[in-house]
């Protein structure tokens, strides 16, 4: 892995956010691909669960959600709702680093240790720029070598054989792969437990 688990969150939303600035100037009331959210209410729903990822590694509750709930100023531009982005990416980044290995945390997709949440977060920021990369007229997959861990720790069974990138498009059912259909919306989920 070329990238360690601490740094992928933010990686992830390094490699992203720039793509995404490149649309600014475009409106971004619309729906974001095929997600349900405008492309700026998925802003905030990617900010809302790194933050969280964050929080649950800090709490380490064992079966629930916990209270925090955080979000952007309804009001504020698009640029400063992306940079959010990044500061939840940083915070879970720093999380990440400061917890042992050993320390479990509640996820309704199985309990998971900090390398399950990185990866977790990398999901929502890699995945869901492609979701806005597609309404905003830009042809983008997510970088193998950030993708790659992704799959390997959240997306044991994902079929080998196919660039990392689509692997994990795939795996979250936004593409089909050669010989593999593309998973039905809303029927796929990662595998957080720790192996």
């Amino acid at each position: 892995m070329t990238t360690l688990w601490p740094e992928l969150p933010t990686a992830a939303a390094a490699h992203a956010l720039p793509l995404l600035e490149k649309g600014l100037e475009q409106d971004w009331s619309r729906p974001a691909g095929e997600t349900g959210w405008s492309l700026v209410e998925l802003i905030d729903h990617i900010t809302l669960g790194v933050m969280g990822y964050a929080g649950l590694l800090v709490a380490r509750p064992a079966d629930r959600y916990i209270a925090l709930r955080t979000g952007t100023d309804p009001h504020a531009p698009v640029a400063e709702r992306l940079e959010s982005i990044t500061i939840a990416a940083t915070l879970l980044s720093h999380t990440v680093r400061a917890t042992a290995p050993e320390v479990r945390a509640y996820h309704p997709w199985g309990a998971s240790d900090r390398t399950g949440f990185a990866a977790m977060a990398a999901v929502e920021i890699l995945v869901h720029a492609h979701d806005m990369t597609r309404t905003l007229g830009f042809g983008w997959t997510p970088p193998d070598d950030l993708a790659e861990p992704v799959v390997g720790r959240l997306f044991p069974a994902a079929p080998a054989g196919h660039a990392p990138g689509l692997t994990l498009l795939w795996a979250c059912g936004r593409v089909a792969l050669p010989g593999l259909a593309r998973l039905p919306r809303g029927r796929w989920q990662w595998s957080g437990e720790v192996r």
